[in-house]
């Protein structure tokens, strides 16, 4: 079998019609490339992978801001982490 890698507009025809793996392909593809915009928009899209990738951004940088509108977008674990950072000591340091 030969190696299969579709191309975006492939993959958005696919995610378009509801197939989950190619929206989070787009999602990794948008990742790899550093779209902030693209990820943001498969999240709206519900991609709850790229709300995964976004959040895994936003708290490796403490963006509360971020988190908060990810959150809002619908994926839970980013209010998770953001009520993690919020009620972490001052001083940075864990319990």
């Amino acid at each position: 079998m030969s190696n299969m890698n579709p191309d975006r507009e492939t993959l958005r025809e696919l995610a378009d019609e509801g197939n989950e793996t190619a929206l989070d392909r787009l999602a990794d593809l948008a990742d790899t490339a550093g779209d902030l915009g693209e990820l943001s928009e498969l999240l709206d899209e519900g991609s709850m992978h790229a709300g995964f990738l976004l959040t895994r951004r936003a708290v490796a940088t403490g963006d509360l801001r971020e988190l908060q509108r990810i959150s809002d977008a619908g994926y839970d674990e980013a209010g998770n982490e953001l009520d993690r950072l919020l009620k972490a000591p001052a001083d940075g340091t864990q319990d």
